[in-house]
């Protein structure tokens, strides 16, 4: 662990990556020391409002200021050339200046402040590709932004929006779309059994995502296992957990879905009683790190055969066009929101934690997701050696259709075939 102190003492020379969490209220300027060797900057979680000039830092990268007492986006970053990653999640932005921020910036976490507007120069960041914005006080976005060419997800939800703008469902990249918590994505109102919390027996955390922990239970009055997850109510990078519970509440029945049985009675605990995945399924992927941005990773020796690649695809086709259907957008279509059993190579797919209903007479938002399809199939294509397969060659095909820069030209998961 890391501190100030062993800072100060010229103990921390050299190092890479520095995180400091100690209620600071000022910049330790003993971090410029580090000039010559620092890339990764952590000082989330203290009381800073404030910051000089980041500028002699000149190898940082990725900077995290998340859960301070900013109120404004500090214009300290301009000269940091290669800082391609900065979060400020968790502050009280409410001004954002025009021009201060590095044309390098490729991933910028905005989340839960209050911005009603961006400044224009936004447009000018070409290389921007991850961009949380939920949790604001946003109701439009600057039209410049149809400059950045290589978005490829962006959060919008828990904001004011009554319309989004049309050029962003024409971006070439985006894939990865979240809008609930607005006026131009209402949830259905949906009929839905509860039980009192008081009927379940909790057992050990079975996972923790953004949203909330899925526990395993028992639920005494049905005599049955179950699983049970409980929201954290507060804003996450994907939005508000009562719009997630909606989402699951409207997903329907489909074999590649995880069944939602009950919702908890009442409001102190918001919580979705769930169809109990057995214990022998794995996440498909790992979530996206620094360095892929907005791609899924893998675990080390991962392998694809040509057979699991169809299984998997098949199923999150007939799933994803079965929410389509619905009007609800998933919105974070990722192999690591996808649970497999290896030998059967069935899947479920699961956290709708970023999913957003919308107008099914505008295909655009159908036709993102299918990017998204594709991004996942080109995942899977990485990790399998049978590359001379004419069914290798079919899925290299299905990718490049899926994921044509003219979104228009996409096809709807229902004119998909594998």
């Amino acid at each position: 662990m890391q501190t100030l102190k062993d800072l100060q003492n010229g103990k921390l020379q050299g190092i890479k990556q520095l995180t400091l969490s100690e209620n600071l209220e000022t910049f330790p300027d003993e971090i410029f020391s580090l000039s010559d060797s620092l890339e990764i900057l952590d000082l989330s979680h203290n009381k800073l409002s404030t910051l000089p000039d980041l500028s002699p830092l000149k190898k940082l990268k990725i900077a995290f200021f998340s859960f301070n007492q900013f109120t404004e986006v500090p214009s300290s970053f301009k000269n940091c050339q290669n800082l391609y990653m900065l979060g400020m999640k968790g502050n009280q932005l409410a001004k954002f200046d025009e021009d201060i921020l590095p044309l390098s910036i490729s991933w910028l976490i905005l989340t839960d402040n209050k911005l009603t507007s961006l400044p224009n120069s936004i447009g000018d960041l070409t290389k921007l590709r991850k961009f949380p914005l939920a949790g604001n006080e946003l109701s439009t976005l600057p039209d410049s932004m149809a400059n950045c060419k290589s978005l490829e997800l962006i959060r919008l939800s828990a904001n004011n929006f009554e319309v989004l703008p049309e050029w962003l469902l024409d971006l070439p990249k985006l894939a990865w779309l979240a809008f609930s918590g607005n006026p131009c994505s209402v949830s259905p109102k949906t009929e839905f059994s509860e039980i009192p919390y008081e009927s379940l027996e909790m057992s050990e955390l079975l996972g923790e995502g953004a949203s909330g922990q899925i526990y395993r239970a028992h639920h005494k009055e049905a005599a049955k296992e179950v699983a049970v997850k409980l929201f954290k109510g507060a804003v996450t990078s994907d939005g508000y957990a009562h719009d997630e519970m909606n989402a699951y509440m409207s997903t329907g029945e489909h074999p590649h879905l995880i069944s939602v049985h009950a919702r908890i009675q009442g409001d102190e605990k918001l919580g979705l009683i769930l169809e109990l995945i057995p214990s022998h399924y794995e996440n498909l992927g790992l979530a996206p790190n620094f360095e892929t941005c907005t791609r899924d990773t893998f675990e080390e020796g991962t392998h694809f055969t040509l057979e699991s690649i169809y299984s998997v695809s098949r199923a999150i086709l007939s799933a994803s066009q079965h929410l389509h259907e619905r009007g609800l957008m998933h919105g974070d279509l990722y192999a690591h929101n996808i649970l497999i059993e290896r030998e059967e190579h069935h899947v479920y797919f699961g956290d709708f934690g970023a999913a957003s209903f919308y107008n099914k007479e505008n295909t655009l938002y159908e036709k993102i997701e299918v990017r998204a399809f594709g991004c996942l199939i080109e995942d899977m294509l990485v990790f399998c050696n049978e590359k001379n397969d004419e069914g290798y060659a079919y899925l290299e095909n299905l990718v490049n259709v899926c994921m044509d820069e003219v979104v228009e030209k996409r096809p709807r998961f229902k004119e998909l075939s594998i």
